[in-house]
Formats: structure tokens, sequence, C-alpha cells
């Protein structure tokens, strides 16, 4: 998985990158599916608590998740990303959950009228 990171308007520390790939990464236990990862970094108003604003945006094979929080702190919003996130895989995954021998026409490509036409013999 590539995961990108961008910092606006700052230099980002060295790290903080390595924790946010490492919390990213851990995603991986979800879904296995996650090709990319761009995590985008900035502080929203610098005289305010809360100003700390990270958005992360997971791209799986056939869709993307989006999840964007603010805290006090990048680890802290960081943290809530892939919370949210994290759910929305769990979501995913039992939404396209299949039992042994049965075929999701989505997964295929196919619509599931052309389902029909196929011969499949998965038993």
């Amino acid at each position: 998985m590539e995961i990108r990171i961008q910092a606006v308007h700052f230099d980002a520390k060295e790290q903080l990158k390595t924790f946010i790939e490492k919390k990213i990464k851990k995603l991986t236990r979800f879904s296995v599916e996650i090709l990319e990862a761009e995590v985008f970094l900035k502080i929203v108003k610098p005289e305010v608590a809360h100003n700390k604003n990270a958005s992360v945006r997971l791209m799986i094979k056939g869709k993307e998740m989006f999840a964007e929080k603010l805290a006090d702190t990048f680890e802290e919003a960081i943290d809530l990303c892939c919370d949210a996130l994290k759910s929305q895989l769990e979501k995913y995954k039992e939404k396209h959950h299949t039992t042994k021998g049965e075929v999701v026409p989505e997964l295929l490509g196919v619509d599931e009228d052309d389902l029909d036409d196929l011969d499949l013999d998965l038993d």
C-alpha cells in the first residue's frame, strides 16, 4: 500500500510521518484491498484549541473512503480518522461478505441479471 502525506503550509516532522504510516498500515487488518492512502494535515486557526485538521482518503478496489477530524494534536486527529475508517471498512466488509460458494455479482463486475447467464460451478 502506498501512503502519501501532505502537510499544508508547514513541514511535518519525521516522527509525525512515522506515526501516521504506522496507524494507516494497521487498517490493512480490516481490508487487504486497500491500494493507497492520502493524508492531508493542516492547521485551521493557530490561536484556538482543536486547530489541527487531518483528513485521510483510502482508495480501495472500486471504492473510496474518507474521514476528516479536528483535534488538539495531529496524532489525536489521525487516531480519530483511523477509528472512523475502521468502522467504514467493517461496514464495507459486512456488506460484501459472502458465505462459502456464494457469488457476489458486483465483485465479479457483472450485473445480477448477467450472473444467470454465466455457467458457474462452485461446488
